[in-house]
């Protein structure tokens, strides 16, 4: 016992200097706690509800800027809507798309590309050319195709971004689980009797998990790009919801008069993905099993 606990205080601790050590590491962490942080509490941290319309402040400039006021930090939109609230309850549906989502995603394409890998045959053959239908259609044409069938929501778009995603986890995993079933331990658990079940379960699953992680960290990245640009389009967050690519397609029409409607939660979606790639990096990093010394 206390060898596995002391096992577990040395990994930690390997993790800690990794990070330490990982300027972006400790850049992209930072990041994404302080979204995460933003997301939850939002309704805390947001000085005005982000649906409120105000016509008597009507395109107020950021507080800095002559016009401005301290009473919108960041500015008001057309319709007086305070953007520093819109872009902190953006942050929620931009977040729950984008890692849900990615946890459907990634749910659907370890599974298959466990499947295909450990059984292989006329199985893996068409798993595989399943697959290849699905990365011959670009993922936002199919979005797209998807969405003005069924409707847009955010419960639709999770959907729509999790099955249109799944194939990168499924390749990966098949992958690795190619060439773990012909590792000896795979072999001898077969020659117990281990049902295969519980090969892929106990000794499969266990070891492409981490580059799950790491893949999946980086697909979260892609899927907020990918919710922003859908509901810039209008056909992914509706009204009254809030997420960043809404508030981008509000203040598309104003970029020339009133900069700051588009800029903040352009600045949001920057600052989040990089953070979430960086962190991404970090997790490859301590995750790499060459480096588990």
């Amino acid at each position: 016992m206390n060898k596995t606990v002391g096992r577990k205080v040395s990994k930690v601790k390997r993790w800690f200097n990794l990070l330490l050590q990982s300027k972006t590491g400790t850049v992209g962490l930072v990041i994404v706690i302080f979204i995460v942080f933003v997301a939850i509490f939002a309704p805390i941290l947001a000085p005005y509800d982000p649906n409120v319309v105000n016509p008597t402040e009507v395109h107020k400039p950021p507080a800095w800027m002559e016009g401005g006021s301290n009473k919108h930090i960041l500015g008001t939109d057309n319709v007086g809507r305070d953007i520093l609230s819109r872009v902190i309850y953006g942050s929620q549906i931009s977040l729950l798309v984008g890692i849900t989502s990615v946890i459907l995603a990634g749910i659907i394409g370890i599974v298959i590309g466990l499947l295909a890998g450990f059984y292989g045959g006329i199985f893996d053959h068409l798993l595989m050319r399943l697959v290849d239908s699905f990365l011959a259609v670009p993922n936002i044409l199919f979005a797209l195709v998807i969405i003005s069938v069924f409707g847009s929501g955010v419960t639709t778009l999770i959907v729509v971004l999790g099955i249109t995603n799944w194939v990168v986890y499924a390749r990966m995993v098949r992958g690795e689980s190619l060439s773990l079933k012909e590792r000896d331990f795979v072999r001898a658990a077969k020659s117990m009797g281990v049902k295969n079940r519980n090969i892929i379960i106990r000794h499969l699953f266990p070891n492409v998990i981490s580059s799950f992680i790491v893949i999946s960290t980086l697909s979260v990245a892609t899927t907020i790009i990918l919710e922003a640009s859908l509901s810039f389009l209008g056909l992914g967050i509706q009204p009254p919801q809030v997420s960043w690519g809404t508030i981008l397609s509000d203040g598309r029409d104003y970029i020339a008069t009133s900069w700051w409607l588009a800029t903040f939660p352009g600045i949001a979606i920057t600052i989040t993905v990089l953070g979430i790639i960086f962190l991404g990096d970090w997790l490859r990093d301590i995750l790499d099993p060459r480096l588990n010394k």
